[in-house]
Order: structure tokens, then sequence, then C-alpha cells
């Protein structure tokens, strides 16, 4: 996969949704073509199908669930799936999940063949997480997100320790919380990974192509 993956979260911002999220998609696709880079998007549920049904952006689900049946509210992984989703993120720190449920979940996109980000708050949930085998894990201090304070500044070390646990579970590493400049980008891949996850600085950016252009190197 080519490096630096980067992950834009749109999270439920009102700029990234419904029009906006197709908009922004257009933007990231055209920047995965002038840079040669990975880019992936994690989108509201709703707007999955209308992104994938246009562009060929990789496009993840904010959340899934590993439930059939009786479950109203629940975001099924086989009907993320069938929207055409590569992957999902799951247990971000604004939606984080038992480990039990964690496992399951990671099963059934295995079974779906649906892959998986899955975030890690510090070193020892980073340790427990590896051992479910997702295909990437991605580091972010969640007192970080959200901050221009970057995780690659404020906690390198830990990055470090970070990307160790993966590299020998060979899982692919990525960072975030904070990251906001082509520095920051930079810095991480320094530090030993593959890529970074992001999300307000992008979607709050006054020009989203002009950012991502100075952002990745």
């Amino acid at each position: 996969m080519r490096q630096p993956i980067v992950i834009l979260n749109f999270k439920a911002y009102p700029e990234a949704i419904g029009k906006n999220a197709i908009k922004l998609a257009k933007i990231c696709e055209d920047v995965v073509r002038v840079k040669n880079t990975e880019i992936m998007i994690a989108v509201q549920p709703s707007d999955i199908f209308q992104i994938t049904s246009k562009f060929s952006i990789k496009v993840l689900a904010q959340h899934v669930d590993a439930d059939y049946g009786k479950f109203t509210g629940s975001i099924n992984v086989k009907a993320v799936k069938d929207a055409k989703a590569y992957g999902t993120l799951l247990n971000h720190a604004e939606k984080k999940i038992d480990y039990e449920r964690l496992k399951a979940t990671i099963e059934e996109c295995k079974k779906m063949k649906l892959k998986v980000i899955v975030c890690a708050s510090d070193i020892k949930e980073a340790e427990d997480i590896a051992k479910l085998k997702p295909e990437f894990i991605a580091f972010e201090i969640p007192e970080l997100i959200g901050t221009e304070k970057s995780i690659t500044k404020e906690a390198p070390e830990s990055v470090k320790n970070f990307v160790e646990i993966a590299r020998k579970n060979k899982i692919i590493p990525l960072c975030g919380a904070g990251i906001n400049s082509r520095e920051d980008v930079e810095t991480a891949i320094k530090l030993g990974t593959d890529g970074v996850l992001l999300s307000s600085a992008f979607v709050k950016a006054k020009n989203h192509k002009k950012f991502l252009m100075d952002l990745i190197p």
C-alpha cells in the first residue's frame, strides 16, 4: 500500500454529510491521482453507497456492529459490505467498544472481507488489540484529538513503542490526534508509521484541496 496512508474521518460534521460528503470525496479522489498516495475516507453510513457508486476512493464505515436480527439501529457488517465499503473504523475514542464485542466484530468483518482499522488510546490497549489481528491499528491519544497538538510532537516515544507492537504482529501502524500539517505526516513516517488519521483539520479547512495537497509529502 502506498505511503503515506491518510485516513480522513468525516465524523458527523455538517460540512461532511450528504452533498458535502460527495464534494469532499471528489476532492480526495482528485488528490489521490495527483499525489499517487493512499487516501481513505470514513463517512456516515447513509453516505457510503452514494460515494462508492460514484468514486473509486476507498470508503470506510465509521463503525459497524456484528449483529443480525432484532437489533434496530445497528450498523450491519453485511450491509456496509454490500454498500461497497472497503472497510471500517472501530473503537474510536468517540465510539469505544468493549474487548469481547470488538473481537466479535473484527471476526465478522474478516468473514465479510471488510478491512478493519482499530483505534487504540494507549500502549496497553494497542497490545490487546494486536492480539485480534486487525489489518490496521491507529494510535490516538484522546486528549490530543481535535487539537493542534500533534501526537508526533507530544508523544514521539509512545508512537515508536506502538510501532514496535504493530510491526511485531504484522499490523499496519497509523497514528492520529492533532495531525494538521505536512511536518506532522513526515514525522509520523519517520517514527515508523505507515500513515495518519485525522478529521477536523481537513473537514474544517477553508480550502480542502489545498489543505490535502499541502499535507501530503
